[in-house]
């Protein structure tokens, strides 16, 4: 066979290049739009990774000339982005849900009852526990009442959680083996901020906020194989939409024990930025470590319910509800007990991460903050949410250095039912991303999944259109609060990442941060109607961990 000079020349230069490449590393992904979502807004074309850092962002042939790889990428001019991080999420929650009865979607009561009749059939629980019933879906505005699942279920107790988490529907079963009927009416001082509900004088099964506890307290732990698995799962599908980490908002003393040991046995690798629930041993326990890191487990901050949701009339508002003229919702947490923490907090270098849905919760919130914002402007304390706000509130997020933690779909799952329980003047001051972004200059954006989609890219057309994925409403739900395309990512990215502290190792794709990023199969791009897009390739401290391939 004959081999041509030209050829062999071009063979040998090839070869005495690579060999005379200065640098190694162990992956170079070239041929792409790398997005580092630096101030500047740069975009190259290659990016070298090595032993999970970036060694250098750069032009196509700079960095094929620089560096000898141990694998080669072609990006094919996809976008390459840092990996999103959801800044609102529960891991554990939605685990939890998978392992129960889904009642996300239910059109109505009786789908709900032929959902849990099969459930049942196929797993037969002692306990039954389902969760994403959402009565706003059924054309009602009132709870259920637990009737039918009586007649259903009379010797298995069910608890069924409501989309927002902060109400239950229990059957008569569960209400007696609780006794939280007698418990709530007996010790009302204990459970401020809860109530259950009543129709001619009879427990409807309803229960709210606070009164939920002794149901709670009684429900049953999934084996722990089964949690694994569908943490597994969960993991994957949002390493599949370009997620490499969540702030993980409320966590109990077992659950951090149980997500180490995930950590370990290198079944979890998400980025975790975990917010402890303030109990008397995650207190103790942040005391003695301060801020905690184990591997992609990282641990500063408490989350704090200081109201309940809007869904189910308990977020706390300075006027009453104006489909329920007697009714101002309530505290979860008292002022005192806030305000505790927040000292807690203050001494031991940890956020505040406080739930606040109604105008006055962030008013309250807001007036805590600015207290601290004079000892430490660089406290970071969050509000999750900051859902409902006065209009005249809003200076405070810039006066108190409060950053707001928003969820761009809850306001489009919320228009069809929102201005029923607040009335067009409170609108004014509600999902108001646009104008808080501008007070503060700042927002990290999630989810709060389970309760929305993890899909960041329903997220993205919320934000920039406030529409849903189904495109509605046609002009989109009070537009004037839209933000941009870049506003939007950088929330879950650059901003996300300087919310919980970590803009030294994640949030943009510069040399010396972790090589967290993804290849995104279609373009980021601004559409006027929903458009889905998955990873192409995620990698997370420049270990691939997601490939279509």
């Amino acid at each position: 066979m004959k081999i041509s000079f030209a050829f062999l020349v071009s063979f040998l230069l090839i070869g005495l290049s690579s060999c005379f490449k200065g640098e190694s590393a162990d992956y170079v992904i070239h041929n792409g739009k790398v997005h580092v979502m630096d101030l500047d807004g740069k975009i190259f074309d290659a990016i070298a990774i090595k032993d999970g850092k970036i060694l250098e962002v750069g032009a196509e042939r700079q960095i094929l000339n620089k560096y000898s790889a141990d694998e080669y990428i072609d990006a094919q001019m996809k976008d390459v982005y840092p990996g999103f991080t959801d800044a609102h999420g529960h891991i554990m929650a939605y685990a939890k849900q998978k392992l129960g009865v889904d009642l996300l979607e239910c059109r109505s009561y009786d789908e709900m009852l032929v959902r849990l009749e099969k459930y049942q059939g196929k797993h037969q629980r002692e306990f039954i526990i389902g969760g994403g019933w959402d009565q706003s879906k059924w054309n009602k505005t009132e709870f259920p009442s637990n009737e039918d699942l009586n007649e259903l279920f009379p010797n298995t107790p069910v608890c069924l959680i409501r989309v927002d988490g902060h109400a239950l529907l229990a059957n008569d079963c569960l209400l007696k083996k609780s006794n939280v009927i007698e418990e709530v009416t007996n010790n009302p001082e204990k459970y401020v901020g809860g109530y259950c509900e009543y129709k001619d004088g009879k427990p409807t099964g309803i229960i709210v906020d606070n009164a939920m506890n002794p149901i709670l307290e009684m429900i049953p732990d999934y084996p722990k194989k089964e949690m694994t698995q569908a943490i597994t799962q969960i993991q994957n599908e949002l390493f599949g939409y370009g997620i490499t980490g969540v702030h993980e908002a409320g966590l109990t003393r077992s659950e951090v024990i149980y997500l180490e040991q995930l950590i370990d046995k290198e079944v979890l690798s998400l980025d975790i930025y975990g917010m402890l629930l303030p109990t008397d041993k995650n207190i103790e326990w942040a005391k003695k470590n301060g801020v905690y890191t184990h591997e992609n487990l990282l641990i500063r901050s408490f989350k704090v319910f200081a109201d309940g949701g809007l869904g189910s009339r308990g977020a706390f508002l300075k006027a009453s509800y104006s489909d329920r003229h007697d009714h101002f919702g309530h505290l979860v947490t008292n002022v005192e007990k806030m305000q505790e923490i927040a000292s807690i907090c203050e001494k031991i270098g940890y956020q505040m991460n406080t739930h606040a849905i109604g105008d006055s919760t962030n008013r309250l919130i807001l007036e805590i903050y600015e207290s601290a914002f004079g000892k430490n402007t660089d406290h970071r304390w969050r509000i999750e949410h900051a859902q409902v706000i006065s209009p005249s509130d809003i200076d405070l997020f810039e006066k108190s250095g409060v950053f707001p933690s928003v969820q761009p779909t809850h306001a489009v799952s919320d228009q069809h039912w929102v201005i029923d329980r607040i009335g067009a003047d409170r609108l004014k001051g509600a999902y108001a991303y646009n104008t808080l972004l501008q007070k503060r200059g700042m927002i990290a954006i999630g989810t709060d999944f389970p309760i929305e989609s993890t899909d960041p890219f329903r997220t993205i057309h919320a934000a920039i259109n406030r529409k849903n994925s189904e495109n509605k409403p046609m002009g989109g739900f009070l537009i004037n609060e839209k933000i941009t395309l870049d506003e939007c990512l950088r929330g879950m990215t650059t901003w996300a990442s300087y919310a919980s502290f970590q803009e030294n190792q994640l949030g943009t794709l510069e040399k010396g941060k972790d090589a967290t990023l993804v290849i995104f199969t279609r373009p980021i791009e601004a559409h006027t109607t929903y458009q889905p897009n998955f990873s192409y390739m995620t990698f997370i401290k420049g270990k691939k961990v997601y490939s279509v391939e």
